[in-house]
């Protein structure tokens, strides 16, 4: 169980860092070796987005990732393709992360059962509420696949209580309103944030949007249990190169 890991994992480790990339791109091949080269670093687990056309969470960065990866012929097929051979290769937990739309046109289902057959842990679908999400759900837990839900500033306590009943695994604490990329404030107000996300269950919390370099783990460090890097890493391998992310994975750890 994708939770079970991750308390074993923090016996040795203060933080786990979490990161993110776009299947397809630059490239298929391309965004393995971002993969490969981020394992190597000492990342715990890692979100496999499957591109789509209107990713409404994702900020310019990652929506622009998106974009090229489907005028490149990105498909599902060759994303859960992707992703088992990443699974089988890697030994760190996988998750995929799409909206339901993807879900939806594939059969949910079906799309559980080959998360599991390919070896993956679960699932982010951030535009699926659990109150809309009974045949996912159910379709999750038959394959002992991890729903990660959302928490967001504006939750109210009662509805923070309502989506950790259906989550499992984690829930991924979004730092602020708005879209991924976006400049976040890491403040004594975060800290109130994150204090209510605490009291609202007992999964580990992993929090994203916005976090960037050592600063910001540092800050986290001790009040999440995962701290997620998405845009930024894309944005060092469009800057530097892919060669370049292990060590900017490398200089993160507190």
């Amino acid at each position: 169980m994708l939770q079970d890991y991750i308390a074993e994992r923090l016996k040795t480790k203060k933080i786990l860092l979490m990161t993110h990339i776009v299947i397809g791109y630059p490239s298929l091949e391309a965004s393995f070796e971002i993969v490969r080269t981020m394992v190597a670093a000492g990342v715990d687990l890692m979100e496999l987005q499957i591109p789509f056309s209107e990713p409404i969470a994702d900020g310019p960065v990652i929506l622009k990732a998106n974009q090229a990866s489907l005028a490149a012929g990105t498909t599902v097929t060759a994303c859960l393709d992707f992703a088992r051979r990443a699974a089988r290769e890697c030994p760190i937990p996988f998750l995929l992360m799409t909206y339901y739309n993807i879900l939806f046109k594939y059969g949910v289902p079906a799309f559980a059962r080959t998360m599991a057959d390919a070896g993956l842990h679960g699932a982010i679908v951030p535009d699926l509420p659990p109150e809309e999400g009974a045949e996912y759900l159910q379709a999750m837990q038959a394959h002992d696949l991890a729903p990660i839900f959302i928490f967001a500033p504006t939750s109210p306590d009662a509805r923070m209580r309502r989506i950790a009943g259906h989550a499992r695994g984690f829930v991924y604490c979004v730092a602020r309103k708005g879209v991924t990329g976006q400049q976040t404030d890491f403040s004594q107000e975060l800290r109130r944030y994150l204090a209510r996300c605490r009291q609202a269950t007992n999964l580990p919390l992993a929090l994203g949007f916005g976090v960037k370099d050592k600063a910001d783990i540092d800050f986290l460090t001790g009040q999440v249990e995962i701290a997620v890097i998405g845009t930024q890493t894309i944005r060092v391998v469009e800057e530097k190169g892919i060669a370049a992310v292990g060590d900017f994975i490398a200089g993160l750890r507190p």
